[in-house]
């Protein structure tokens, strides 16, 4: 009857057990699932924030092109009005003059495209010269906003007026107008060039926006001067009181921003731009939606993949449980359990060995390496080299940029020195606080010198601020010291304070430098050495 019990309560356990494996069988089976789902979901949305980053940058960059080029055929407009005030106010507007004008006229309207005409007003708004093969009758543009403008304000700047359609072509234009003086400062009438409204939209349409895109140039007060696509109301229109302008282009420089558009209601990628000389911006807008469609489509194709593949591993990974089912007994069991524990006692061997800051050798692992290598180094009769580094005024830039700042430093500086490990016996590791020592086997003095000032140079050129240090950056000191140490004459303690005594020297000197230890001891060392080389 006991036998039976124990029998019964044997086979209890056994099916405990396997109903245990087999819960946890069926739990990793769906994480599995659901990793993938997470994994697919994860790539999907960081390529979508990578898609709209890059089309910023690029948003951004067709933003800046678009504004140089308004700036550069504005100002070369400018130029020309310049001289042409410049003539005017010391030529006069005599028959001679003018007829000298004219042809001067003809010629910068065929040498810059940008310009339509060119024009001289006297003070009542009358025409005197132009770029027409022929001069018209009784033509005033006393009434135009530009010579309305110069004829009340005195500052001699460029004016850029609003829109309007020319008496002489009837095209759309942009003015670029100059005040004319008399010799007494009054008055005397104004210099304008038009430019051809189509010269910016033809520009305009080398960009590929897509067929929701936008491109807009206009004043600094909200008047649009043009656009892509061009619609029936857009020259001289105010957008003055849109949330893109009133909240952003109004009160910034440049910037880039997810908008709704108060005119046709798309949500668009806007990037905006102030031109530096002239009272212009200029606005570029991609569509979101036309952005993320590539983006989109390679989503529907990823999860349908992913679809398939959950299918299929949901169906491998019952078959698992119930092969599990079949199969579980105590040795696999035990193998399992034997092989995890060997695992986590090389994990933690390694982590036993390892800085969890920086992720160089910590100082355990240093002290065992320098014992190792300097009995080889004994043995062998070779160089063996120390660095010392230490961060400048590390204190201060923690105080100054907090803790947290601090560490993310000595990583930065710790990915240096492990990059200028050039052996794989060299042994790079955090000797305590922000102090990094690298023990260089079968290297000289020279050697390891070369190899100090390579980390110090790099470490600068990482350009880290640090007001708090008189280069401005974070820079560091190294110390250096070298020597094929001698049975029972030298100890490894002697190489570590050679290099602490070489990197006292480089902190003594004025920092961000290497130095190498110039001790009577090192110098003792070397003429025994030259003295005696049966010892070696």
């Amino acid at each position: 009857m006991n036998g039976l019990r124990d029998r019964l309560a044997r086979q209890a356990g056994l099916a405990t057990k396997r109903i245990s494996i087999t819960s946890l069988a069926m739990i990793f089976v769906i994480l599995v699932c659901l990793s993938l789902v997470f994994i697919d979901g994860w790539r999907s949305w960081t390529a979508r924030n990578i898609q709209l980053q890059e089309m910023r940058v690029s948003t951004s960059n067709m933003t800046r092109a678009i504004a140089q080029h308004a700036d550069d055929t504005i100002k070369a407009a400018d130029t020309t009005l310049v001289g042409l005030v410049e003539r005017v106010q010391a030529d006069g507007t005599g028959p001679e003059a003018l007829q000298r004008l004219h042809r001067l006229l003809v010629q910068r309207v065929r040498e810059l495209p940008q310009l339509q005409g060119l024009f001289i007003y006297d003070e009542k708004g009358n025409w005197l010269a132009n770029a027409l093969p022929a001069m018209p009758s009784n033509v005033n543009n006393s009434d135009r906003d530009y010579f309305i403008y110069h004829s009340t304000h005195f500052e001699p700047k460029p004016y850029i007026g609003l829109p309007i359609r020319s008496r002489s072509t009837g095209k759309w234009i942009i003015t670029v107008s100059r005040r004319i003086n008399h010799a007494d400062g009054s008055f005397a009438g104004v210099a304008l060039a038009t430019i051809d409204m189509d010269y910016f939209n033809k520009f305009y349409e080398s960009f590929d926006i897509g067929h929701h895109g936008a491109v807009v140039l206009g004043l600094n007060n909200g008047i649009m001067l043009t656009r892509r696509p061009l619609l029936e109301d857009t020259n001289g229109k105010s957008i003055a009181n849109t949330p893109l302008f009133r909240d952003y282009v109004a009160k910034r420089a440049t910037g880039t921003i997810f908008i709704v558009s108060a005119l046709d209601g798309v949500r668009r990628l806007n990037s905006f731009r102030h031109l530096e000389q002239y009272p212009l911006f200029v606005a570029t807008a991609l569509s979101e939606d036309e952005i993320l469609a590539d983006w989109l489509t390679d989503t529907y194709l990823h999860s349908a993949g992913v679809g398939i593949l959950l299918i299929v591993l949901s169906m491998l990974g019952f078959h698992l449980v119930a092969q599990i089912k079949r199969r579980l007994n105590a040795e696999a069991e035990l193998v399992r359990a034997r092989d995890a524990l060997e695992t986590l006692n090389q994990t933690l061997e390694r982590l036993a060995l390892q800085d969890g800051l920086t992720g160089l050798a910590n100082r355990r692992h240093f002290d065992l390496a320098l014992d190792k290598e300097f009995s080889r180094a004994v043995r062998e009769a070779s160089s063996l080299a120390l660095v010392m580094i230490d961060v400048d005024c590390f204190k201060q830039y923690n105080d100054i940029y907090g803790h947290a700042a601090g560490d993310e430093c000595l990583r930065k500086i710790s990915e240096v020195v492990k990059t200028c490990q050039s052996r794989p016996g060299d042994v790079a590791a955090r000797y305590g606080g922000e102090e990094l020592g690298v023990l260089l086997p079968g290297t000289d003095v020279r050697g390891a010198m070369a190899i100090a000032e390579k980390i110090r140079l790099e470490i600068h050129n990482l350009g880290i601020e640090h007001t708090g240090n008189s280069a401005g950056v974070v820079t560091v000191s190294a110390g250096v010291d070298a020597f094929v140490p001698i049975r029972d004459l030298d100890n490894p303690l002697e190489l570590i304070q050679a290099a602490d005594k070489a990197l006292y020297a480089a902190k003594s000197g004025g920092r961000d430098r290497v130095c190498e230890n110039n001790s009577p001891a090192s110098s003792h060392r070397s003429a025994f050495l030259q003295e005696s080389p049966a010892v070696l």
